[in-house]
């Protein structure tokens, strides 16, 4: 019930909608209840001896109350159809944005253990399910409780004694029940392992390369069939469940019958005390009433598999971001970008420090650079400042305000960032550099490119800046997507550039090209740049060496030098020449 709730609450926008398809499902209901009814009567005439034309006249009144009650079953039969559906798509519509929406809002650490497949199969599958839900098993199972109560209530005024016989499968019915539990957790566990099937086919689909330079195939293919083979075992056990609850229901409502008409022609034949009409009536008004109770069973399956799902969509939806917005959060406007980190430290786990008590203070428009062993929270440090995760201790500001109490859109249009794993966007190359920077006219466009040493090869395609990169920017080498993503954090024209191992994947002509436009553009902005190599940090206002999750020597290229420690010891590593 509480996942129900959660879902009709979701939901009200269409609550026209779902009362209109409502009521007209009650008209199908109500207006059902009167043909058995009619039958009956025109019966009753026809065992009436001396037929006159009076007796014609009132087999043509019923004759066309019956044609009444189905014209207007056909008008709310359309209704019901189409507005249930209008409400139920429009809804899964809306959930899939939703749920889309709260997933772009969690923080980074949410998605560090979850496949991109598992949360496609949440957002579609999952939420398609849902439709099932408003469209079908709940309507159906109001009409079908609805039918149930009032066809109950016919059959004890037409005979109490008959109606209380019928009852007798009943309990065995609800006997039954708790499997409908069984059914609902093989269910979820058959989207959870379809979850992870999707996620292995993404995750290879994406690395397909990979699978065919190391000859993984048969590896991979073993792995896809042990995944669908899991999920289809888990479907099958609940469909088990469903074989054995579907056959015993009809069954027991079968047994109805038999009871019907072994007491009803008792009391028909020995004890007088019911018409061939009535007993007609009877059967015709039972079938109704058992329909309701065999239908509980397939509409209930359907609600097992629909709340499954609905328990998956909002087990995202009610997940918190571990980084959130202070409610009384500003909007700054652009800042100088003064950047400070005040005793910062952090950690992913709790008993796994990542950096340590870190303080220093960038001047604005002043590039300082932070280098270090592989693993020692270089990238960490950067993700800090744009608030991807939040401190475990200290604070970070820019221009003196705290960055938690800045809104999210205003912290982060002060800031860009160029990662060392770049994404592009399946589009143009013009689409992907300007979309940190929608107002970017054609010659900021190209100014950027420009100075991300990226333009003179773009000119050298055939479609130039309206090239297609393909999905991740496959068509391009990873010295171009770096040198393209850089463009991008240029045009957004931030006061703070963060420069995450930027030239990780670029040639040593291309590295020297962008280290001089980052020299043409490290007086205008604030540049925190991440480096493994050192010849690009070199020209940096002062460098931060991180060791051990603390800074261990702080100072110019030719300071750190002179110091005769652990930086000198990297550079020479890297056979650099002072």
């Amino acid at each position: 019930m509480k996942s129900l709730i959660k879902i009709y609450k979701e939901a009200r926008t269409y609550w026209v909608q779902i009362l209109l398809s409502t009521l007209s499902l009650l008209m199908i209901t109500g207006t059902s209840l009167f043909a058995p009814r009619l039958m009956q009567n025109m019966i009753k005439i026809l065992e009436t001896d001396g037929a006159d034309e009076s007796y014609m006249n009132r087999i043509i009144t019923i004759a066309l109350w019956l044609a009444v009650i189905y014209l207007i079953q056909s008008v709310m039969r359309y209704l019901n159809s189409y507005y249930c559906h209008v409400a139920a798509w429009n809804f899964v519509s809306d959930i899939r944005v939703k749920l889309y929406d709260h997933l772009q809002k969690l923080s980074l650490s949410y998605f560090s253990d979850k496949q991109t497949g598992q949360l496609l199969s949440r957002i579609m599958s999952d939420t398609t399910s849902l439709e099932v839900l408003i469209a079908h098993a709940i309507p159906e199972l109001v009409g079908a409780i609805t039918l149930f109560a009032g066809v109950t209530v016919i059959l004890f005024v037409i005979n109490w004694k008959l109606a209380l016989l019928t009852c007798v499968p009943i309990p065995f019915i609800l006997f039954m029940a708790p499997m409908l539990k069984k059914m609902r957790r093989k269910h979820k566990e058959a989207q959870i392992h379809a979850a992870e099937l999707s996620g292995v086919l993404q995750d290879n689909l994406s690395g397909i390369k990979e699978i065919q330079i190391f000859n993984k195939q048969d590896y991979e293919r073993k792995k896809v069939n042990h995944f669908s083979s899991t999920h289809v075992g888990s479907l099958l056990q609940a469909l088990r469940y469903s074989a054995i609850f579907h056959p015993g229901i009809n069954f027991f409502t079968s047994l109805g019958n038999v009871i019907v008409v072994v007491f009803g022609g008792l009391l028909a034949l020995k004890y007088k005390t019911l018409e061939t009409n009535e007993i007609v009536a009877f059967f015709m008004y039972l079938s109704m009433f058992y329909g309701p109770v065999s239908s509980f069973a397939r509409i209930l399956d359907d609600m097992q598999s629909g709340i499954a799902c609905a328990d998956r969509v909002f087990e995202i939806l009610d997940t918190p971001s571990e980084v959130e917005e202070m409610p009384d959060a500003i909007d700054v406007p652009v800042l100088s970008g003064e950047v400070g980190f005040n005793n910062v430290s952090f950690a992913y786990k709790d008993d796994m420090p990542v950096i340590s008590n870190i303080s220093f203070k960038i001047p604005a428009k002043q590039m300082v650079a932070v280098v270090g062993a592989t693993g020692v929270g270089k990238s960490t440090l950067a993700s800090l400042l744009p608030r991807f995760y939040d401190t475990t201790e200290g604070n970070i500001t820019i221009d003196g305000i705290d960055i938690k109490n800045m809104t999210f859109n205003s912290l982060r249009k002060n800031i860009s960032v160029v990662l060392q794993d770049v994404f592009l966007f399946n589009g143009t190359i013009r689409d992907n550099i300007l979309y940190g920077n929608d107002d970017a006219n054609e010659e900021n466009l190209i100014q950027a490119a420009k100075i991300a040493c990226i333009y003179d090869f773009i000119e050298s395609l055939p479609e130039k800046f309206d090239t297609m990169v393909g999905e991740r920017g496959m068509r391009l080498s990873g010295g171009q997507k770096q040198r393209i993503s850089i463009a991008r954090s240029i045009l957004c024209k931030s006061s703070v550039l963060i420069m995450d191992e930027a030239t990780s994947a670029v040639d040593t002509e291309t590295e020297n090209q962008i280290k001089r436009a980052i020299a043409s553009i490290s007086g205008n902005r604030t540049m925190l740049v991440i480096a493994h190599r050192l010849s690009t940090v070199r020209s940096a206002d002062f460098i931060i060496v991180l060791d051990n999750c603390k800074i261990a020597e702080i100072g110019t290229h030719d300071e750190l030098i002179a110091q005769n420690g652990l930086y000198k010891h990297l550079v020479e590593m890297q056979n650099i020449s002072e």
